[in-house]
């Protein structure tokens, strides 16, 4: 079903993530009249999709006449506080403000904004760029029950939706899927230099890397049945995979590496929220 909006939707920042968001929603039907980006010097894809479908794009739109149903924070976190501000004055009564920039409080944005204002905090991840992200949102008590399956159906533009209540559970998504594509491309790199280890050249090793873990979120993806599941179907007793995984899940190493990488992540989240 095509996204309509009551207004234009006014995307700060046509970088990858932006861009992506732009890509995924034109796809869906949204009317490129309808969008609006305000990019001083856009990246080369999001370039070549303004030209395909005629979009307006400006360093601002300080003249805007109709206030815009959405305002899409994609800018860098920090450089928001120089960008947003101007965004926020064209923001009228039913105007919905949806961040998808790492780290940038609700509050932050609503510092912006007229006392009442929706606001929603998103971290997508990078596997948006080809429509298969995760998206978890949190909103403000002023966000309506529209608003929020407004969020919902323009973030599944790029892939799946969750919500969350607690905004403070937004550090620790970000260290699960907002980072978590970075954990499984470094799997991949560990898995061909095992290969490379074991006498594989490296090329077919990084192949065979590569194939095998997107084979596995794929079927992962697709199928009904839990990772555990999945493991242990994999896993002949007394097998070259039980031998592996006996290294990997010694004194339960590999599930507390993550714990840990997890934790960092969080930590940091939280470091950097407190400056915004």
């Amino acid at each position: 079903m095509p996204i309509e909006l009551s207004g234009p939707l006014l995307i700060l920042g046509a970088g990858k993530m932006g861009g992506a968001l732009a890509a995924g929603l034109l796809a869906r039907g949204l009317k490129p009249e309808f969008v609006l980006i305000q990019d001083p010097d856009p990246p080369p894809e999001s370039a070549e999709l303004i030209r395909a479908h005629n979009l307006s794009c400006a360093a601002s739109f300080s003249d805007l006449k109709t206030a815009p149903s959405v305002i899409l924070a994609a800018v860098k976190p920090q450089v928001m506080d120089a960008v947003f501000p101007a965004a926020a004055k064209l923001a009228g009564p039913e105007t919905l403000t949806l961040s998808i920039a790492a780290g940038r409080t609700i509050a932050s944005f609503e510092q912006y904004l007229a006392e009442g204002s929706a606001v929603v905090r998103a971290m997508p991840n990078t596997p948006a760029a080809i429509g298969h992200g995760i998206t978890v949102c949190c909103a403000n008590a002023a966000t309506r029950p529209e608003q929020r399956e407004l969020t919902t159906a323009l973030m599944s533009a790029v892939g799946d939706v969750a919500w969350v209540e607690d905004e403070a559970l937004m550090n620790a998504v970000t260290a699960v899927s907002g980072s978590g594509p970075a954990y499984v491309f470094h799997l991949a790199e560990c898995l061909a230099d095992a290969g490379i280890a074991a006498g594989l050249e490296q090329d077919l090793a990084m192949q065979l890397a590569r194939s095998t873990v997107a084979g596995a979120g794929a079927l992962l993806a697709q199928s009904e049945l839990s990772a555990e599941q999945l493991r242990q179907n994999v896993t002949s007793p007394g097998g070259t995979t039980a031998a592996a995984l006996d290294e990997l899940m010694e004194d339960f190493a590999m599930k507390r590496l993550f714990e840990r990488a997890v934790a960092a992540a969080k930590a940091r989240g939280e470091a950097l929220a407190g400056k915004s």
